[in-house]
């Protein structure tokens, strides 16, 4: 019997390769997939054939990280690479990151709200602060403190909302005996100024099938909670365990509450990455593979986990192929200030080798899961049923299997299980959420 509340999944399309920053390198995958939007498209597709609810694509204005052995961590452009994928899809939503920092509202509603009505009312605004400073290099600025960066987001989104609203709903006549393509009367300047921002407006882009796109958030914090309860339809969060999960999911929902919303109307979806093999040896493989593309990183691993767990572990004091020495672990604690350290000391009090636990991905920036379908199933509904999320986003650790494996082979278990569902139920990214319509700027 099927439940009566269905998990919600939205792939994480990172810059064409997976999670792992080494997964380029892996036999059958393209090495050129960062240029290639075929690629992104592929795996749109089969995400829209495993019935995902979304894809979402993350991003930071900057140039982040080393990329003489590792891929970056973003497209080239998320919006561009949206329009490559709204154009080669049906039915899936499309959420993209785009910075209330720098970036102008008009630039910021134009762009998706373009993206909207090409697609058929499938687009998302992931909408962020950004706290980078190579991002801020970048636009000639200096980085704005936390409070600003939240109050120029708030501005942001407010005028980003009205001018999506400014085309009146049946503005557009089209009336050609007449002679009237749109009733003026009805597309009007906002004419909103703040602190930060300012637009005159209108914006001269008619509705979508669902309004307007839907508002996303990602930060975290006490800032966080309150702009994600007064704009946003869905949250992507990064808990580590089921009650982290759960208590985050319930300040979000307290949080709408406060603004006159629904708690329903918002969506929290937890980050989750996954390795998948026949067994959950063959799967631990894959991830071992991954991590002897990069041997220089393994130092630095093993010594960041034995922070995680309380010991001075090295690659010189301890074989990293074995498992650690009964003398050493009973001194070792999980760090009370690393949520992932539980973990950590779980699998290496079973008796797994150091290097193990790490292939087991206890320091990458979501829960991992290194095992069969069944277990990967099983992680997802163990956290779903206990309330910890509405649903995942969901990042493979390499693309270019990744995504059809967890489509053809976890899928069908959780249909089975009556955890997801088996077709759209409607056309618009509101309608895959189950959130209401919106046009216009909500009043407060």
């Amino acid at each position: 019997m099927a439940n009566e509340k269905q998990m919600q999944l939205a792939l994480q399309m990172v810059s064409g390769y997976g999670a792992e920053f080494s997964a380029w390198r892996m036999p059958g995958t393209d090495p050129a997939a960062y240029t290639n939007m075929d690629s992104y498209v592929e795996r749109a597709k089969l995400a829209e054939k495993g019935k995902f609810q979304m894809i979402f694509i993350a991003d930071t204005p900057a140039l982040t990280n080393d990329l003489g052995p590792q891929t970056p961590m973003a497209p080239m452009d998320p919006m561009l690479a949206l329009m490559a994928v709204a154009r080669e899809t049906k039915h899936i939503g499309l959420v993209a990151t785009l910075s209330t920092t720098f970036n102008y509202p008009y630039n910021i509603a134009r762009q998706f709200k373009a993206l909207d009505v090409i697609s058929h009312g499938r687009a998302g605004w992931n909408a962020v602060t950004t706290s980078d400073p190579l991002a801020a290099a970048n636009f000639g600025q200096q980085l704005a403190n936390r409070k600003e960066r939240y109050d120029m987001a708030h501005e942001s989104i407010q005028i980003v909302q009205a001018l999506w609203g400014s085309w009146g709903v049946d503005a557009w006549t089209l009336d050609v005996e007449g002679g009237q393509f749109a009733d003026m009367d009805k597309i009007q300047p906002i004419n909103l100024e703040g602190q930060y921002y300012a637009s005159r407006g209108p914006l001269p882009i008619p509705p979508s099938e669902q309004g307007q796109p839907v508002v996303f958030q990602a930060g975290g914090g006490e800032q966080g909670l309150e702009l994600a309860g007064r704009y946003a339809s869905g949250v992507y969060a990064n808990p580590y365990d089921i009650a982290a999960a759960r208590e985050h999911r319930q300040a979000l929902r307290h949080s709408a509450a406060r603004f006159g919303r629904s708690p329903d109307d918002i969506k929290m979806f937890a980050g989750f990455m996954f390795s998948l093999g026949s067994t959950e040896e063959e799967a631990l493989e894959r991830r071992r593979q991954l991590m002897r593309f990069n041997p220089e990183e393994i130092p630095s691993r093993v010594r960041y986990l034995g922070s995680m767990v309380g010991l001075p572990l090295s690659v010189n004091a301890v074989d990293i192929d074995q498992p650690l020495p009964a003398d050493w672990l009973k001194n070792a604690y999980a760090n009370p200030r690393d949520p992932r350290s539980p973990r950590a000391l779980e699998l290496l009090t079973k008796g797994l080798s150091i290097r193990d636990v790490l292939a087991h991905g206890v320091i990458n920036y979501h829960p991992v899961v290194a095992g069969t379908p069944v277990q990967v199933a099983d992680f997802l509904e163990e956290w779903f049923v206990a309330g910890a999320c509405d649903g995942f986003s969901v990042v493979p650790d390499i693309s270019d299997d990744g995504v059809a494996a967890f489509v053809d082979l976890v899928v069908p278990i959780l249909q089975g299980r009556g955890l997801y569902h088996r077709e759209y139920e409607g056309k618009t990214l509101r309608e895959h959420l189950g959130v209401p319509y919106q046009y216009g700027r909500l009043a407060y």
